[in-house]
């Protein structure tokens, strides 16, 4: 058995594997997110408790979105499902480590400039790589190329509206940083809270988008239709 027949296997149940951790996590984070509008039912510091824990789980979905980027490429090379270049293939991984290395670095220095820096830099870096995924899918589902199997060409598709749904997501979160703070400084009132729930509400809608084109993508995945 070749090394690449050995490894194929292990790749697929990591892909699998990170499926489940980020689709789990993230009903996670919806789930504590949604009791943390419940203001007639926590106090404030336990709904900032909420909060902080939504931010620590939600560090779980964005690890996996990051590994998911190389690791899918390697599962559709050493599959035989499309003959990625080796160098695409390398500068994948290259991209991925760097972006979960921003991601976790942002994440462990808060509130810094040097959190804003690796955040601005990684917004740039998943523009780019939306836009290859959904040219990617595209190009494949219009023309047959590069990716032939329809049922890849349509999830690399996918996968690029996954990306735009999700920094939908952090866009209209973004609000949420000064809302909080005056509900911090002010305390509750429909006054300071009504545009934090207003905000959250317009959040959800991209947090769904991101769950029915996860479960779109697993299911093409799994059953090889099209």
């Amino acid at each position: 058995m070749s090394a690449a027949a050995a490894l194929y296997p292990t790749l697929v149940y990591v892909h699998l594997l990170l499926f489940v951790l980020w689709l789990g996590a993230d009903v996670g984070v919806f789930l504590l997110g949604q009791h943390f509008r419940k203001r007639d039912r926590y106090s404030l510091p336990e709904r900032l408790t909420l909060l902080r824990l939504l931010v620590i789980v939600d560090m779980v979905p964005r690890t996996a979105w990051a590994l998911m980027v190389p690791l899918s490429l390697s599962v559709a090379d050493l599959g035989g499902w499309w003959d990625a270049p080796d160098l695409l293939v390398g500068a994948a991984w290259l991209v991925g480590g760097g972006w979960l290395w921003l991601v976790w670095d942002a994440h462990l220095h808060d509130q810094t400039p040097r959190a804003a820096r690796d955040r601005r830099i990684e917004f740039r870096l998943k523009l780019v790589i939306t836009a290859f995924y959904l040219w990617l899918g595209a190009a494949s589902v219009l023309t047959g190329a590069p990716i032939a199997p329809a049922w890849l060409a349509w999830k690399a598709l996918l996968f690029g509206l996954i990306f735009v749904a999700a920094i939908m997501i952090d866009i209209a979160f973004k609000p949420v940083g000064p809302l909080l703070g005056r509900l911090i400084a002010e305390g509750s009132s429909d006054a300071t809270e009504l545009p934090l729930r207003r905000t959250m509400d317009r959040t959800r809608r991209w947090v769904w988008a991101v769950y029915l084109l996860l479960l779109a993508t697993s299911y093409l995945g799994n059953t090889k239709m099209l």
